[in-house]
């Protein structure tokens, strides 16, 4: 059978979507909860800190498809899966129950607290967002979010997430939610358009095994890493160029220029590719920085095993 066209794609979507924008979904016609196969979990060990046992990582994970989920949001699927087989808790949803889940979620969370990971594509990126301003209004913090070319409707990161990744396509008509912080956003945030990644589409993006892998890494890491970590997060925004290897990372952190600084020579001692400097700081790769100067770098947060390890004996 041959897939539907992306006209009829977009008109369904559209209708979907603008049903939840306007005035949400009845519960009774959004039929049951699609869950993830609830196959037994393997836990993957992390390094251990100090010589002790690195805890499993004791979280949830609440992942949402776009419109017609089932037949275009099946990355979802895939990453729950994933996620699971790391020992993470996590179930797959359609966004158009999202309001129920959450409500479910705060209950949940108020039996047993615990990291409340939340990731969507399409209008379930739209759902993630508003699945945490519920919980803002509960006064529960989310430990992460990551949004896969979420809806243009998709509201701002609201205060109580402490760490946001949003996956885009600037271009697209059926994503494109190029989403900002809230006013007084304190937490970190990257953005990455992919836009110019020849290959990559809204209906396939969610289904990236690279940005999988690293959406799991992080989540495993999220039990060994501090809420707020030291140094200031400064928001960071990329194009990613075309053929170019996609890095999440969580933010951006300044670091002052020595005498004899370039971003080029910043680059090779950081181990980050060049573009992402310039990007940020909007400088010549090869122009001399100032001493003192502020520059950005990106930044992954650091687990507690490697800040946490007791510096190895003097000889």
């Amino acid at each position: 059978m041959s897939s539907p066209t992306p006209v009829a794609t977009f008109v369904i979507w559209a209708m979907l979507s603008a049903s939840v924008v306007c005035g949400g979904f009845d519960p009774a016609l959004a039929g049951q909860i699609a869950v993830s196969s609830n196959a037994a979990a393997e836990t993957v060990a992390l390094p251990p800190a100090a010589n002790q046992p690195a805890p499993e990582p004791h979280a949830r994970a609440y992942l949402f498809r776009g419109a017609l989920g089932p037949i275009f949001s099946r990355g979802m699927d895939r990453l729950t899966e994933k996620i699971e087989h790391a020992g993470v808790t996590a179930n797959v949803y359609e966004f158009t129950i999202c309001r129920l889940v959450a409500d479910s979620a705060v209950r949940e969370y108020r039996r047993d607290p615990a990291p409340i990971i939340l990731i969507g594509h399409s209008m379930g990126g739209y759902c993630a967002l508003k699945f945490a301003e519920v919980l803002q209004a509960e006064n529960i913090s989310v430990s992460l979010i990551v949004t896969v070319d979420p809806a243009h409707v998709t509201p701002s990161v609201p205060l109580n997430v402490e760490r946001y990744i949003n996956i885009f396509l600037s271009k697209s008509v059926l994503g494109g939610g190029d989403v900002k912080p809230a006013q007084g956003y304190q937490g970190d945030y990257a953005s990455f358009d992919l836009s110019e990644q020849e290959d990559v589409t809204h209906i396939n993006i969610d289904k990236m095994d690279l940005i999988h892998q690293q959406i799991v890494n992080k989540i495993v890491e999220l039990g060994t890493t501090r809420a707020k970590t030291d140094g200031e997060a400064v928001p960071v925004r990329y194009v990613v160029p075309p053929n170019t290897a996609i890095e999440l990372w969580d933010s951006g952190t300044p670091v002052v220029a020595r005498p004899g600084d370039t971003l080029q020579k910043l680059a090779t001692l950081r181990h980050l590719p060049l573009w992402s400097l310039t990007q940020i700081n909007r400088e010549s790769d090869s122009a001399p920085l100032v001493p003192g100067q502020r520059v950005i770098v990106p930044r992954h947060l650091v687990p507690f095993a490697e800040v946490s390890a007791p510096p190895p004996p003097k000889r």
